[in-house]
């Protein structure tokens, strides 16, 4: 990720908001798996790899020239003068949206899913990852300084924090949710797991339009949520 954000153009540092921003989280993740926090360290490291795996490749096929998935697209494709939070939002919802549920099924095997214990240590797990999440929140705000926010975004400031950790949990919830929706794709096969794979890209990018609406974005995702739910086949 450094090499990655030393290597941007300066006119492409609208797309090094997201990356720093995610290699900051990273980082935290990293602390929190040497403090203990995790149920299975290991397994958690091997997810916070592919998770972050899957955006890398998304970034690396567009500085290239070639053509990331849909949701990160849009958001590699966002004017370059958008502000500061809503590049950062845009590469939240690709990620979360649309890799999470994909990166979890990269280190949840069909036997896994067999396994309620396992299962559930698993939720727990990703579950904790909110806290670590939350813990970011007010920290990634402060480095987006005060050219990143309007006035009004800074008298509202602490009510925007609130919002912010209520709609990540929110996604992450549902995250869970569309990560059991694609496993049962995918022991169908790969053409059932392809079809569901293309429904979350279609609803992730559509949550694009949401995050660039005018107004306080913060405020109307946390109350009419952020993340995006796969319908039962």
């Amino acid at each position: 990720m450094t090499a990655r954000l030393d290597a941007l153009m300066p006119e492409q540092d609208h797309l090094g908001r997201f990356l720093a921003t995610y290699q900051r989280t990273t980082l935290a993740v990293g602390s929190a798996l040497a403090d203990g926090l995790f149920e299975d360290p290991s397994w958690v490291a091997r997810w916070d790899v592919a998770f972050a795996e899957i955006y890398l490749e998304a970034l690396d096929a567009y500085l290239s020239g070639g053509s990331p998935p849909r949701p990160w697209r849009l958001a590699f494709d966002a004017p370059r003068n958008l502000p500061p939070l809503g590049h950062v939002l845009l590469g939240v919802n690709a990620h979360v949206n649309y890799d999470l549920p994909h990166a979890l099924l990269a280190v949840l095997s069909d036997a896994d899913f067999a396994d309620a214990a396992l299962m559930a240590s698993r939720r727990r797990d990703h579950e904790r990852i909110d806290s670590v999440l939350a813990g970011r929140v007010a920290a990634e705000d402060d480095e987006l300084g005060p050219h990143g926010r309007s006035r009004t975004d800074r008298l509202l400031q602490p009510v925007h924090r609130l919002s912010a950790k209520r709609f990540l949990r929110e996604a992450r919830t549902k995250v869970w949710h569309n990560t059991v929706e694609l496993q049962a794709a995918r022991r169908a096969g790969p053409a059932a797991y392809a079809a569901r794979l293309s429904e979350l890209e279609v609803l992730s990018a559509a949550r694009v339009a949401d995050v660039l609406a005018p107004g306080q974005v913060l405020l109307k995702l946390a109350v009419a949520g952020f993340g995006v739910t796969l319908p039962p086949l």
